[in-house]
């Protein structure tokens, strides 16, 4: 989903993939498929046991284009598929596709920010969040990736009580502004859930990559050097983002999987 554009997110992705596959090898025969949905409209089919979809760039509103169709068919698909099987499939929605899982089942507005959320900040459990499984082992709040221009919020709560959707997290508490907390995760089912945030984000790629020189000099002239200096020392604490990266996305693969298994294992992921 991230439409060719170079990000650190795909990267993480794989990495998290490979350890997965490594640490699972005994036990069963994980393959991996990627698909290129924005540039080459390749959106896989029902098929699959597992799907991870990407952030990426753009307006997470906009419904007419054909890979926008066929992925939201997909998710469409996958939810009907869970309302009559046993056996389940499991979707994973990170940032842009968060947005549009969000907005296509109707859940809350879709905002443009005031300008752009981009660093490394505190996220807040909600009642449901410090119960659910995806968040469990992570402080109250936690650390995560943020580099967004929309927002997720005035979340309906009767569509919420509907599809027995769960608000999980909540962006940083800022009592400086009145301006309303954007919504960072939602449990849409219990095999479908997603993050606002980047919980891929590696801490020793994104440290490299805001290392080099020409990285610094960008963030400081769109936002601070305070900030570039906060974020890096996030990015050497394991208690953030390392602890983030370990967690979420891992633990939901190793749910799945085990849930998968129980009921007879098909040996395909997405």
């Amino acid at each position: 989903m991230n439409n060719g554009t170079p990000n650190q997110g795909m990267r993480g992705l794989r990495h998290i993939l490979y350890d997965f596959k490594e640490e699972q090898k005994e036990q069963i025969n994980l393959e991996v498929d990627e698909f290129d949905v924005r540039q080459q409209h390749q959106v896989p089919g029902i098929e699959y046991d597992i799907y991870i979809s990407s952030g990426g760039p753009g307006d997470p509103r906009e419904r007419t284009r054909k890979w926008e169709k066929r992925w939201f068919g997909l998710i469409d698909n996958i939810w009907k598929h869970n309302q009559t099987n046993t056996q389940k499939k499991f979707v994973f929605f990170i940032c842009h596709s968060f947005q549009m899982a969000c907005g296509h089942f109707g859940l809350c507005d879709i905002t443009r920010r005031k300008s752009s959320s981009f660093g490394i900040y505190p996220i807040h459990k909600t009642e449901s969040g410090k119960n659910d499984p995806l968040l469990e082992g992570l402080m109250d709040p936690y650390y995560g990736v943020d580099s967004r221009l929309w927002q997720l919020v005035k979340p309906k709560r009767g569509v919420f009580n509907h599809h027995g959707a769960q608000i999980l997290s909540l962006e940083k508490i800022r009592t400086h502004v009145e301006y309303e907390r954007a919504i960072m995760a939602i449990r849409f089912s219990p095999e479908m859930v997603g993050t606002q945030f980047h919980p891929e984000a590696e801490p020793e790629a994104m440290s490299a990559y805001f290392k080099q020189k020409k990285n610094q000099e960008k963030v400081i002239k769109n936002f601070s050097e305070k900030k570039l200096n906060k974020m890096m020392a996030y990015l050497q604490s394991p208690e953030t983002i390392a602890h983030t990266h370990r967690t979420i996305i891992p633990g939901f693969l190793r749910r799945a999987v085990a849930s998968i298994t129980k009921a007879g294992y098909n040996e395909h992921a997405a």
